[in-house]
């Protein structure tokens, strides 16, 4: 495979067609929900994201009104062509302003499990700490894969829970990485 290229994503390399090419797609057969002892447990949830081109260029948007707001982004390039993604926050929260939110983070199916999604994360990390923060936090999916994913990159349940992103995305895993 040639050389993947990561990039800061700024409004000179990324416009609402930038994502037309990549494959947000998954398969969900389980996932993660709290029992009634508060303990999580694996549950059947079968069904398929898979975002259309529609979408693509919604999230595409939305990724442009970001960075010109000064969050920040890092694309990964393959040909020319956007492969993966990961957007941060650029305001903190917390009880000591300790957090930055990671918002988004996908990679385009036919390159996962290729270190690419590993490479975006630490790219993403490094910048949040530089900027002063202590962790990120992470509004998980919480699909048997997703969860794998970022637990093997060393995220963990987080600590300190903000009600508004929780309550946003309720089967959602709130998560923290430590910078």
């Amino acid at each position: 495979m040639k050389t993947i290229t990561y990039l800061v994503l700024k409004e000179k390399n990324f416009n609402e067609n930038s994502l037309d090419d990549l494959l947000r797609y998954q398969e969900v057969k389980e996932c993660w929900r709290k029992n009634n002892n508060n303990e999580y447990i694996l549950v059947p949830n079968e069904y398929v994201e898979d975002w259309d081109l529609n979408k693509r260029k919604e999230v595409a948007r939305e990724i442009l009104n970001k960075i010109k707001g000064k969050s920040f982004a890092y694309g990964a390039f393959y040909e020319g062509k956007i492969v993966g993604l990961i957007l941060i926050s650029n305001e903190f929260f917390g009880s000591s302003n300790q957090y930055m939110e990671l918002l988004m983070y996908h990679v385009s199916e036919p390159y996962r499990r290729r270190g690419i999604g590993k490479k975006l994360f630490e790219l993403a990390c490094k910048a949040a700490k530089e900027a002063g923060a202590k962790k990120l936090y992470i509004s998980a999916h919480s699909s048997k894969e997703t969860q794998a994913a970022y637990r093997k990159l060393g995220c963990i349940e987080a600590t300190e829970i903000n009600q508004v992103i929780a309550e946003n995305e309720p089967y959602d895993i709130q998560m923290e990485f430590i910078l």
